[in-house]
């Protein structure tokens, strides 16, 4: 009999997968309901904890940053003031269900997919693994979400409260604005949110059955075409995953559709203030409409364009539509060249590489293997890391010098080696094809690739990134960076001043990573680790220096003991001596 080919090969290959599907389906549901009880206890007692705990302080230090800022004027400072107290009142509502939320679906999840992560490759005894994984782990978890979420409303919070606080304005005169803008703006909004809020919600609702069945249809179709992410086998269990929980993704798209519709429509006063006209603002508000529902007919594969009116709203742009119902162009057409989007040829490579918080483990693993050679040749001092324990900051070489060193490194290294991206220690290169898929790595990303390619253009000699180096690291403490910094002779003042803007520009950077979320435990466990570098080297020393003390200590005693005894002698020698010279003269 011939062995089966094509489509009936794939079917059957599917049937056959999908008893153990199943089977690992039920093992992580039985262990979500298990132990997803306690990781929803710990998220929501302890989010709900530090929300409510820390409320007061973000009310108070809100308003105390917004009232002293000098970026805003009086005008926008009694704005925001109104404004933030709606949004810290909201804040404590989402927070606290929120957390009840989150720790639902962590504590249900995280089991279910730890179940079939353990058939990844490079597992050992994957069987163990299917039982164990998303046990323990699920309640570790949840106290690091936990932790996550208190560095986030502390230290995040606080840094960003600092800089407007301690910012001044672009050439120094604070921004304001026009009061006789706002009752227009206050209207468009109002009729913006009115507008997109009820459209909005009527066109993702039309939308909801063909975004579910042609999804369905096009998991189903790779599934039996073993495409996309039924391409590796290890993969199907999550793609399968994925096929019985497209309804709540379909179901999240569309709740996701009428929140969108708050900032969308609130931006027509945004359009009222920049272009001065109420009647462009309001035309805004009706033609964001007809960009929805443009954009949803593009992402769903339907037909191009829109039947709902678009207006010109912004002066300077050109009147391209001929009539309030008139079809515009759709947002393919405006892409033409650009190449389609492919299939994924495999989720697991591409979950590895579109994950930022990888490339954050680099950074500090990095930041480990250089901080303990600095440790090793004593820049990085006993002082640094006890103040940096303390949480006092100190002089910043630690906690924003040492990251940004790293940083400078890898921009050497990529400037070097001619490379299009950021060259990694361990040969990894990032580029713009594999980058993570992130806003906020974006705003990192071409920052730096920027500096890259003026570092490139700048030629730097060895004595001069030796001097960057120093500059970048100790830029926090000026009084150590003036005793330590090289002299050059051939470095003009102009090449000086380049330096300087590199080093303070990659201060900025490492400042607005501190503020990511997990970087904080992370680089609370790189300081752990240097301390107990630091314990070890001077731990060797200590023993050293205790030997030599020991030795000095026993020859210091010895020759005591020794003068003592030798003026003990001379006394008893001088007493006998005397006491024969008394009985002589008695004689």
């Amino acid at each position: 009999m011939e062995p089966l080919t094509g489509f009936r090969a794939s079917v059957w290959s599917c049937f056959k997968f999908l008893p153990f599907f199943c089977g690992l389906l039920l093992l992580g549901i039985i262990k979500g309901v298990l132990f997803g009880p306690w990781a929803w206890f710990i998220m929501a007692i302890g989010i709900s904890a530090l929300v409510l705990g820390l409320w007061p302080m973000h009310v108070i230090w809100t308003y105390y940053c917004i009232i002293r800022t000098k970026l805003v004027g009086p005008v926008v400072k009694l704005l925001l003031l109104i404004s933030v107290s709606g949004v810290l009142v909201m804040w404590l509502i989402v927070g606290v269900l929120g957390s009840v939320l989150a720790g639902l679906a962590y504590g249900f999840l995280a089991p279910v997919m730890a179940t079939f992560d353990a058939l990844g490759e490079g597992k050992e005894r994957p069987l163990v693994h299917c039982f164990v994984d998303g046990t323990w782990s699920t309640i570790t978890g949840g106290c690091t979400v936990v932790r996550d979420m208190k560095d986030m409303l502390l230290h995040s919070y606080l840094a960003y409260m600092d800089d407007l606080r301690f910012h001044e304005p672009p050439g120094g005169k604070p921004f304001e604005i026009r009061v006789l803008d706002i009752p227009g703006a206050v209207l468009a909004a109002a009729c913006g949110l009115l507008m997109d809020g009820i459209m909005f919600t009527v066109i993702a609702l039309y939308k909801f059955p063909v975004m579910l069945f042609k999804g369905w249809k096009r998991l189903i179709e790779d599934l039996v075409g073993r495409e996309g992410p039924f391409l590796e086998t290890v993969c199907v269990p999550f793609a399968g995953l994925a096929i019985l929980l497209w309804p709540f993704a379909v179901l999240g798209a569309f709740l996701a559709s009428m929140i969108s519709s708050v900032p969308l429509g609130a931006y027509a006063a945004i359009v009222v203030y920049q272009e001065s006209s109420l009647f462009m603002g309001l035309s805004y508000a009706i033609s964001s409409v007809s960009i929805f529902d443009e954009y949803t007919n593009d992402v769903l594969d339907m037909a191009p364009g829109s039947c709902f009116p678009r207006f010109v709203y912004r002066k300077n742009q050109a009147s391209v539509e001929s009539g309030p119902l008139s079809r515009p162009a759709s947002f393919r057409d405006k892409q033409d060249g650009k190449k389609a989007p492919a299939r994924i040829t495999s989720f697991k490579s591409s979950f590895d590489e579109f994950n930022p918080f990888k490339l954050l483990d680099h950074l500090f693993e990095e930041c480990q293997h250089r901080g303990e050679a600095l440790v090793a040749e004593g820049v990085i001092t006993p002082k640094d890391i006890e103040e940096t324990k303390s949480g006092k900051g100190g002089s910043g070489v630690l906690n924003v010098g040492l990251p940004a060193y790293v940083i400078l490194n890898a921009l050497l290294r990529s400037a070097k080696a001619d490379s299009n991206g950021l060259l990694l220690r361990d040969g990894c290169e990032i580029t713009s094809d594999n980058r993570p898929k992130n806003t906020l790595f974006d705003w990192f990303f071409d920052p730096l690739m920027v500096i890259k390619d003026q570092i490139k253009a700048e030629n730097f000699t060895e004595e001069e990134e030796a001097y960057l180096q120093k500059r970048v690291l100790l830029i926090s403490d000026p009084k150590r960076l003036k005793a330590t910094l090289p002299h050059l002779p051939s470095l003009n003042e102009r090449k000086q001043a380049e330096i300087d803007a590199f080093a303070r520009r990659l201060q900025g950077i490492t400042k607005s990573i501190s503020r990511y979320p997990t970087s904080k435990r992370r680089f609370d466990d790189l300081v752990k680790a240097l301390s107990e570098e630091l314990e070890r080297a001077m731990g060797g020393s200590r023993s050293v220096r205790g030997s030599q003390f020991q030795k000095l200590k026993s020859g210091l005693v010895r020759m005591l003991s020794q003068r003592s005894m030798g003026k003990t002698t001379s006394i008893r020698g001088y007493d006998q001596e005397a006491q024969l010279n008394s009985n002589a003269s008695a004689a």
